[in-house]
This record gives C-alpha cells, structure tokens and sequence, in this order.
C-alpha cells in the first residue's frame, strides 16, 4: 500500500531534526554521512530532495560552554552564528565525495510573509534543483526575533513543502513515527503506520516535548503535517537514526508513520495566507458579514466592519473575528489601517469619495480570504 501512496512523488522536502544529526558533543559526522548516502540514493532513483536541516545550534554551543539548551535568545545565536557554517560545512563535505554541492538557504518568516520575497526564494531554490544542487535550508537564528520567527523547523519543513510545490514531507526524528502513547515513557506504545485524519486523538497522542539540542517535540511535528496535508501533500515521520531508513521508505517499506493528504487540497496562494503570512491586525465584524463570508463565499465589504485592532498596511493579513473577538478567518486587506479608520461602516460606493482613490470596492477579496474552520489556526497575531 505503502507504494502505491508514493509513486507520483518526485520532489521531496525531508526535515532533518536536531536530535538526528547531533548528540551531546556536537554535530554527528557519521550520522550526516549516511543520511546524504541516502540522499545520493534517491537522486539516482530520480527524486529532486530539499533539505530543511536543524543543528546550527548544537553544533556551534560547546564554543560558547553551553551545555543543554541555550537559556537565552542572544546565547541561542551566538551558537547559530558559529554553528551554522560548520553544519554546512559538513554537509558540503558529505556530499562532495558523492558528487553533489550542496547550497545554503537561510530564511526568517517575513522572507516567506512578503509575497515577492516568497517568490525570489521560490525560483532560487528552483533553479538549485535545476542544476542538480542539493538546497538545505534552516532558519536564520543569528538574527531572528520571536515576531518574525517560524517556531520550529517543523514549522519550516511544512511551508518549504508549499513553497517548492513538493510532492511528499518526510520529517525525520529519533522515535520510529507516531506512536498512540508516549513510547519513552510507555513500553506498550504502539506504532500508528497511517493516519488518515489529524484530529484531536492524533493531536492527544502526540503530546508535547522538547530536547536539549531541538525546539519542537512530536507535537510541532504533527502541527507540520496538518499544514502540508492541507496543501495536498502526504507526509511520513521516520526514524532518522537508523541508516538506510529514507531509502526504505522511498522504495515503499512500511515504515514510520504516513499521513494521507486532506481530501479538499488548499490552492498554494490560500496555504501561503493560512500559514505563512502572519497576520498584523483583527478586523470585528457584524452576523451579516460573518454570514456573508462563511456562508454565501463573498468578499469583505467596508460596511460589515464594526471594530478595528492593530497596525497594518495594504497587502498585510489580518484576522477576521465576530464582535467577541473570536477568529474565524484570515485575509489580505486591501487596505491600511490609516484608510480602514475612515472608511469602516461605509459602502463601497462612499470609499473613492472619501479617500480620494479607490483600490478596491472589497477589504479582504474572497480570493485572499481563509476560513480558520479549514486549517483549525492555533498561531497568536502581531495584533
């Protein structure tokens, strides 16, 4: 069965967790060694591989004395900072003998969040899998900030899938997949090989955890293949320690734990607004606009606003709530902040005439417009 859920896949994003390619010393060169075996095998079966590593961190902290988790953010990147080249250094040098260069592609959230700059990253690491380069991406700790972080690289490795267009995500940690109990905690765990619905069981038997050398636990991880799901995509948790393991899963093997993709597949621009685009703002709405967008499908209108929380400009996102302030959906707005203060509660006729110009009769277009019912948001806002 397995097979048969892989066989259209060519393009494959593969997490790599910090707990695979590092232990208590540093960076595990064998470790690294194998997984990029791995990876040469499936290049020559034809599959196109994004890396999404983690480790900058466990790799450059024994610089600095820490031991554990860094316990500030400025500690953390410092250790980025001197671990990230060494990390690459070593997939570089992995590779090279297998005939592969290796690229880095370092990102924070607001590279993602600005469209354009989405697209720049899009068609630069395009053109890497065109030329046969093998991209690894991680996040940019040495300058990041908890506004403009993803969280996690499972938070990450779900919006490269989106963002490369893959066909599978393959997050790989030190547990063999979803077990229904915590397995450290409980020798009777089971293994769940497939899941066809992230629900709140799934969610309950993932619990939440982190390590010494990583940011996310199980938890993050099913977060992630919630997100990719949604935009069509299957995902597989394996254990990334055991050598061979990526290739076995690739060839079919019924290992780890493989979510099917949702059934009703989000449009790429729609999952970049759900989960990518952070909104800045809350738009609260009256019963007749809330109907208007869950019920009918329509676009935002200046007359349904009521309320207006935070600053934002035109093309920001923002979170449509009821007059309660409970969210039910996000969007692109069309217009500022500024502009929304003078226009909310009018019609869309009366918006030219009172701003001077006109962008759009609509505030959020359908077309820009998320329910949170579809993607069950759990993320807070710059709001």
């Amino acid at each position: 069965m397995r097979k048969e859920l892989l066989k259209h896949v060519k393009r494959i994003v593969i997490k790599i967790g910090s707990g695979v390619v590092s232990d208590d010393t540093g960076l595990n060169l064998q470790r690294i060694a194998a997984l990029c075996a791995d990876v040469d095998t499936l290049r020559r079966r034809g599959f196109e591989v994004v890396l999404v590593s983690s480790g900058a961190v466990a790799a450059g902290k024994g610089d600095l004395g820490i031991v554990g988790r860094p316990a500030t953010i400025p500690l953390k990147q410092a250790a980025a900072a001197i671990g990230q080249s060494r990390l690459m250094r070593t997939y570089k040098d992995a590779f090279r003998p297998l005939g592969y260069t290796a690229a880095q592609i370092l990102l924070t959230r607001d590279d993602l969040a600005n469209r354009r700059r989405y697209l720049n990253a899009r068609n630069t690491l395009m053109t890497l899998l065109e030329f046969g380069i093998v991209p690894v991406v991680n996040e940019n700790d040495t300058v990041v900030v908890d506004e403009i972080r993803f969280g996690d690289n499972d938070n990450l490795s779900a919006m490269t899938t989106n963002l490369v267009e893959a066909h599978l995500l393959v997050i790989m940690s030190d547990v063999d997949g979803l077990f229904d109990r915590n397995p450290h905690l409980d020798s009777t765990a089971q293994l769940l090989p497939l899941v066809e619905r992230i629900d709140g069981s799934i969610e309950a038997a993932a619990g939440d955890s982190v390590t010494a050398v990583g940011t996310g636990g199980m938890a993050s991880k099913i977060r992630a293949a919630k997100r990719a799901t949604l935009y069509g995509v299957g995902v597989a948790i394996i254990n990334g320690r055991v050598p061979g393991n990526l290739a076995r899963l690739l060839a079919g093997d019924e290992i780890g734990t493989y979510f099917l993709p949702a059934r009703n597949r989000m449009a790429s621009r729609k999952h970049w607004i759900a989960f990518t685009k952070k909104p800045r703002g809350k738009l609260l709405l009256d019963d007749g606009a809330k109907r208007a967008l869950v019920d009918a499908g329509k676009s935002l209108l200046p007359s349904g606003i009521r309320t207006i929380e935070g600053s934002f400009e035109r093309g920001d996102a923002v979170r449509m709530c009821t007059l309660d302030g409970t969210s039910f959906a996000r969007g692109v707005t069309n217009y500022s902040r500024a502009e929304l203060d003078r226009i909310i509660g009018k019609k869309s006729s009366e918006i030219e005439g009172i701003l001077g110009y006109k962008y759009n009769d609509e505030i959020v277009h359908r077309d820009n417009l998320v329910l949170e019912r579809t993607t069950d948001q759990e993320e807070g806002d710059d709001a």
